[in-house]
This record gives structure tokens, C-alpha cells and sequence, in this order.
């Protein structure tokens, strides 16, 4: 099923036709259907797995009704020849209709409101590495697949779909980082925080510019490595206690130093502190966005939106630092790290610093990425 899964992802990131698009999208929302309620006998992942099954539904009814609007009005469904027929002018109202059709449906993939509502309850009932998976890989493709459509196919309307994502990140970023102070699950904790990132990250999509798209790359890959870190901590401290609850991470820089330095590194770099590579990321994501503000007002307002939502998920971010280092433990008892966890997690916290100090090489691959995708 992972197999599946990751190769839907990659043929997702990887789509130039609105066929494609639906058909990968759907290999990797079939198999989440049955990996987010493989603990049959757990009600809580029973319900996960419900959850994503019926709203995951109504994304895809979204998504292939508004390709079938898309490829009436335009008689395509390829990216580039979209691209070329939308040059000579917007095909109407129907093509708008299927193209907010195709982008609500989007949204469902990348945890992005108006379709983030079932993020955190499957991120708790599901089981921890699968969540780790959902959280990192098919996020990752599913932002991957929204420059695709809207930087490539959708360009040349582009007016059109910028402010919808402005308003959009606003809201996403503002509504996860709310909705995550006070939740007491590190899984749930998690799942509102991607919300939030989800939001960043339409930032720099909604900037459509090249500064914006390399920016959203950037951020998107050490993001991937941030989220793993933190969950691979998830994993190994609920293997032994059986407990997600933020409590039972109590004292785990005493019971697990290299565990206790993984997490709070992982939460500090997800704030946005720097010289980790979430600082940086998010510094790119705020000059896209003033980049654009140079001729569009409104994008002052979100990056005034965007400050204050780092400033807002500092608190729980803390929180949760605050209890691996400052808070006394009931169970004392050392977690035992395996050689490959060890590995794994070393590999993470080189790259959320490497990325923060070193961070050129990868912003030139996502610089070579984004020529592969805008229009310049």
C-alpha cells in the first residue's frame, strides 16, 4: 500500500493533463482510504479512516466536475495547451466555475481550508506512521500538483485564482495556528500545524511570481524533513508509553536526550527560529510576498497576517519544549533509540540546520524547479 501510495505522489507531481491528475490523485486517496483505518480493531483509526473516506469523496466529486466543466469550455485538459487557449481570452463563466471546482478539490490534498476540517481527526486516529506519511509525502505532491495546475495550465488567468489564495492563506494560516493552542494531543497538535503550513505555503503561491514559486519549493522541501523529524519522535516515544498526549513527553530530554533535542528542534524549526531552515523558508515566503505587495496593497495585509501567525504558534510550539525540558516526568524509565531511528533522526536535524546555514544549494534547486514549472 505505501508502494502505491508513493507512486501515485510522484506520477501527482509529475501531471500535465487534467486526466492524469485526477487518476494519481485518486491512487493515492484510495490508498490512504486503507491505511488511515488499518487498525480495524481501534475504533479510533476506524473513524480516521471514515472521515477521510467521505470528505476525501466529496473532494474528488469536486475535482472531476470542474475538469468536465474545464475541458467543455476549452476542448482540453492538457496544462499546455490549456495555457495556450486561456491566452486568447477567458473561455467564461462556466470555465471559472470548473476551475474553482478543480482548485476547492485541491485544497482537500494540501489541508487547505475550505476543505482542512478532517486533518486533525485523521491525524489522531490514524496510525502514527501513516500519519507521518500523510503529513510529509502526500502534502508535498498535493502542493506540488497546485503550482502545477495554477503556475502552468492556469497562468494565464491568473488574476482570477491570486486573490482567491491570498484570501485562502490568510485564513488557513490564521485558523491552524489558532486552532492549535489548545489541543493537549501532539498528533491533533501536529495536524492543525500542518493547516497552518498549508497556509504559508499558499503564500507564496498566491505572490505568483518566481520569487514565490521557488520560495514555496524551498519551503516545502525542509518542511518535509521538519514534519518527519517530528514524527519519527511521535513513533519511538508511543511505541514505549502507548500514550500521544502532550503530557506523556514529559522529561523526555532527560529520558531521551537525543529524542528531546530532535523534537524541540523540530518544533522550533516548524515556528520559524532561526538559524534553523524554517526560518529561512519562511524569510523567502515574506519577500515573495512584499515582492508582489510592490504592486498589489493587499499583500501587506497578508504578510501582516502571516507575522502574526508566527507569532502566534510560537506559544504552542514553546508549550511543547517547555515540557520536554521544564516539566518533571512520572515514569523516569530511559526510551531506548534503535541504531535506524538514531540514523533517521541525525539525518533530519542536519537538515533543518544545514538548510538554515547552508542553505544555497537548495534554494538553486528550487530555483531549477520553478523554471520547470512558471511561465517566466
Amino acid at each position: 500500500l505505501f508502494l502505491f501510495a508513493a507512486t501515485g505522489m510522484l506520477l501527482t507531481a509529475s501531471a500535465n493533463d487534467f486526466v492524469l491528475l485526477f487518476v494519481s490523485l485518486e491512487l493515492v486517496t484510495v490508498t490512504f482510504y486503507v491505511l488511515t483505518g488499518f487498525l480495524r480493531r481501534q475504533a479510533a483509526s476506524l473513524e480516521a479512516g471514515t472521515k477521510y473516506l467521505i470528505i476525501g469523496a466529496l473532494a474528488s466529486g469536486f475535482t472531476v466536475y470542474g475538469i468536465a466543466y474545464i475541458f467543455g469550455t476549452t476542448g482540453t485538459t492538457n496544462f499546455d495547451a490549456l495555457a495556450a487557449v486561456l491566452k486568447r481570452g477567458n473561455p467564461g463563466a462556466a470555465f471559472t466555475l470548473g476551475m474553482l471546482f478543480v482548485l476547492a478539490g485541491l485544497a482537500f490534498k494540501i489541508s487547505s481550508v475550505p476543505a482542512q476540517i478532517w486533518t486533525p481527526d485523521v491525524y489522531q486516529g490514524a496510525p502514527t506512521p501513516v500519519t507521518a506519511f500523510l503529513a510529509t509525502g502526500s502534502k508535498a505532491a498535493g502542493m506540488a500538483l497546485v503550482m502545477r495546475v495554477c503556475l502552468a495550465g492556469l497562468l494565464p488567468v491568473r488574476e482570477q485564482w491570486m486573490t482567491l489564495w491570498l484570501v485562502l492563506s490568510a485564513v488557513t494560516l490564521l485558523y491552524g495556528n489558532l486552532c492549535a493552542i489548545p489541543q493537549r494531543n501532539i498528533k491533533r497538535l501536529l495536524g492543525y500545524s500542518s493547516i497552518g503550513h498549508a497556509g504559508y505555503l499558499l503564500m507564496g503561491l498566491a505572490a505568483a511570481n518566481a520569487l514565490g514559486a521557488e520560495a514555496t519549493l524551498f519551503y516545502l522541501g525542509q518542511y518535509v524533513f521538519t514534519n518527519l523529524c517530528a514524527f519519527l519522535v511521535v513513533i519511538a516515544v508511543t511505541h514505549v508509553t502507548a500514550n500521544d498526549e502532550i503530557s506523556s513527553f514529559a522529561g523526555l530530554g532527560r529520558r531521551s536526550p537525543l529524542l528531546g533535542l530532535s523534537l524541540f528542534l523540530a518544533m522550533m524549526s516548524l515556528a520559524g527560529v532561526p538559524p534553523l531552515s524554517g526560518f529561512f523558508g519562511k524569510f523567502q515566503l515574506f519577500a515573495a510576498v512584499i515582492e508582489r505587495a510592490q504592486t498589489d496593497w493587499h499583500y501587506y495585509l497578508l504578510a501582516g497576517v502571516g507575522a502574526a501567525g508566527v507569532v502566534i504558534s510560537l506559544y504552542f510550539y514553546l508549550n511543547v519544549g517547555r515540557v520536554i525540558y521544564l516539566q518533571e516526568a512520572e515514569e523516569t524509565t530511559p526510551i531506548p533509540v534503535r541504531p535506524a531511528m538514531q540514523w533517521a533522526l541525525w539525518s533530519c536535524l542536519a537538515a533543518m540546520i544545514g538548510l538554515g546555514i547552508f542553505s544555497r544549494p537548495m534554494v538553486e534547486a528550487a530555483q531549477n524547479a520553478a523554471r520547470m514549472i512558471v511561465w517566466r
